[in-house]
């Protein structure tokens, strides 16, 4: 028997003696040799280094470091820092901030507020119904694509990274879909920006006395061209070409020297010359970041609403504009319960609102941790549908207008659409107007600003993606890293601008872009409902904006907006595509071949999931856990409780 020293109890010799254990919960102790700190210590530690930062902060760097909320908010039950504590809320070193809050917001509208907004909402308005389509697009729009918009600016804000890096935060087995993301917009910029410069050449012709598509007697026109402005109803003929799609036709495509999609002719060179100044203007407005892009959109996101009021009101003092807006809008209620309007208001919300392409998350993730994003989603997806609708009316009174003059009902005259719209049928009405260079110039204008803000901000979604991903390689060659980008996509953009590029231009459109962005959407929203889970994501919005997502919220996101990104998707695979651009039918290899495109993005989702699981150690269920489990920073890990994600 002996007597143990520290309490004077008596033990057994054969006894194990117990020794003396530090009260864990109050201080640090050694486990093992290895130093454990108690979570007192950790506070210590987060209040001092918060000290720093706050006097960084006073020294004029405040886009170095920011803390929200108080030491001590997101603790784990044993009063230690959780995954998303404050060392989760300061801003990675070296990235930047919005200057103010308006040049987010504005960048945010330049982005989702492009051509389809003039050109496709009118066309499916009226196709769909009229007044009539407006429920199902109001409908879709609030349980289908303000939900997806509103995820997005959620997930960028909070995690404060590009489409890439973000998902090794919320899912990593779903990284894939950053890769699939860069390649889309990669594809979109081969295409969309040889329309913007469609309409560049357009507004170089434009300052002519006259404009060149106002008249028969130039070098590309045929015998069948007939101005009927200046003559009689009587000489249309259904054989009548007008100047104006002659001019857009055989000058600015060049479309006659082709034989369609299988041979393409030369280089239009009018176009390059076209599309390098559009991209060096984009390239000046990029290459600094955020700081000179929220800058340019000052211009380019509010120029568009100057010139349609403008336009508004010259198109309303126009003889048989209210035709125009009387077709617009009279509803046609037998047209609600035909499926396709649904699929067409679902599929017209969605591209306006502009998720999955990585732009809504890059452009997030430059604003204060605080910063209200329920609030943002909501002004600017309600701005984007508003601008939409208000287009519709600009557009429809020149309609109206042109109707008048052809004798004409509006339907057939408006049975143009996509670019034709806009090149054709707008520029030939505001040709014929008085002071119509000025008219015309102020349009393709607008037009012009409204794609050179979607361009830069979607490629600005590409760099922030790929300098997260790769920061000590790229962070501080960002000029270089953008220029690279620049001329990829002005040689990817080759094919576009050859005599026959309409024809390549309409087939990027219809399979690079279409299914593959919304297969792409509706697994990004699987994987954060389902396997980040709906409970951590919206503690997550809570942190930011200081209240939770109603159940509506996460009701939609859980069920909703997966199957209103279903629908979409069920609808365009098994609607055939009929692809055919003026009097040229797209051969059948082009769909074979659309269709390794369309796959040639999404592919990376499986590919990415396969990788991650083969250099994830561990048994196959280890494996499968690991790359479902959030992955933490060197921070993270000396201080965080794990998360385990909802699946």
């Amino acid at each position: 028997m002996e007597i143990h020293p520290l309490n004077n109890e008596v033990y057994p010799l054969n006894t194990e003696k117990p020794t003396a254990e530090p009260a864990k919960e109050a201080e640090d102790y050694k486990e093992n040799g290895v130093l454990i700190q108690s979570p007192r210590t950790a506070k210590k530690i987060l209040r001092k280094d918060r000290k720093k930062l706050s006097k960084f902060l006073k020294k004029g760097k405040k886009r170095q470091a920011s803390f929200v909320g108080p030491i001590g908010e997101g603790e784990g039950g044993d009063g230690a820092p959780t995954l998303h504590s404050d060392v989760d809320k300061i801003v990675p070193s070296g990235r930047e901030n919005w200057s103010n809050k308006v040049d987010f917001l504005l960048s945010v509208i330049g982005y989702v507020v492009d051509l389809g907004n003039v050109w496709r909402f009118p066309y499916i308005c009226y196709q769909n119904g009229g007044g009539a389509f407006l429920l199902p697009y109001i409908v879709m729009a609030m349980f289908g694509g303000i939900p997806l918009f509103y995820m997005e600016l959620a997930l960028g804000q909070y995690h404060r990274t590009g489409a890439i890096s973000i998902w090794a935060k919320i899912c990593p087995l779903f990284k894939g879909i950053g890769y699939a993301i860069c390649i889309i917009d990669l594809y979109i910029s081969f295409y969309y920006n040889t329309i913007i410069s469609w309409a560049l050449f357009y507004l170089y012709s434009s300052f002519d006395y006259v404009p060149p598509w106002t008249s028969c007697y130039n070098e590309w026109n045929t015998p069948n061209c007939t101005n009927y402005f200046l003559m009689g109803n009587d000489t249309w003929t259904k054989f009548s070409v007008s100047p104006a799609e002659e001019f857009y036709v055989r000058q600015v495509l060049m479309a006659h020297k082709s034989n369609g999609l299988g041979d393409v002719g030369g280089i239009n060179w009018h176009l390059v010359i076209c599309l390098i100044i559009i991209f060096t203007v984009v390239y000046f407005s990029i290459w600094k970041g955020i700081r000179t892009s929220g800058k340019v959109v000052w211009v380019t996101a509010t120029l568009p609403y100057f010139v349609l009021f403008i336009l508004l009101i010259r198109g309303a003092t126009l003889p048989g504009a209210w035709k125009g807006i009387v077709f617009y809008l009279h509803p046609q209620w037998n047209e609600m319960f035909a499926v396709q309007v649904w699929i067409d208001a679902a599929t017209q919300i969605f591209f306006s609102m502009g998720p999955g392409f990585g732009v809504l998350i890059a452009l997030a993730s430059y604003n204060k941790f605080d910063d209200n994003c329920f609030r943002d989603a909501i002004i600017t997806s309600s701005v984007n549908c508003l601008t939409s609708f208000f287009a519709g009316f600009v557009i429809f009174t020149i309609l109206g207008y042109m109707a008048e003059k052809r004798s004409e009902h509006v339907s057939e005259v408006a049975k143009d659409l996509g670019p034709s719209l806009l090149f054709i049928s707008c520029a030939e009405a505001l040709a014929n107007m008085h002071a119509s260079s000025f008219y015309s110039a102020i349009f393709f204008l607008m037009l012009v600003t409204m794609g050179l803000d979607t361009t830069f901000l979607g490629l600005e979604g590409v760099i922030t993606a790929v300098m997260d991903e790769y920061p000590d390689l790229l962070r501080k060659r960002r000029k270089w890293f953008v220029l690279v980008l620049i001329i990829i996509c002005t040689l990817g953009s080759m094919s576009t601008l050859t005599f026959g590029g309409v024809y390549v231009v309409k087939f990027f459109e219809v399979y690079a872009t279409g299914t593959a962005v919304i297969v792409v959407v509706f697994l990004e929203a699987i994987a954060v409902s389902w396997f980040y889970g709906m409970k951590q994501f919206c503690k997550d919005i809570s942190e930011m904006i200081g209240f939770t997502p109603g159940k509506l919220w996460q009701i939609c996101w859980v069920v909703i907006s997966p199957v209103f990104l279903m629908f979409i998707i069920i609808s365009l695979l098994s609607t055939p595509i009929e692809n055919k651009l003026f009097n040229y039918t797209y051969p059948h290899w082009s769909k074979v071949l659309g269709n390794f495109l369309g796959l040639s993005s999404i592919i990376w989702v499986p590919i990415y999931m396969v990788y991650k699981i083969i250099i994830t150690p561990g048994t196959f269920g280890e494996r499968i856990l690991k790359s479902i489990t959030p992955e933490r920073s060197e921070i993270e890990s000396s201080t965080v409780v794990v998360h385990l994600n909802a699946v």
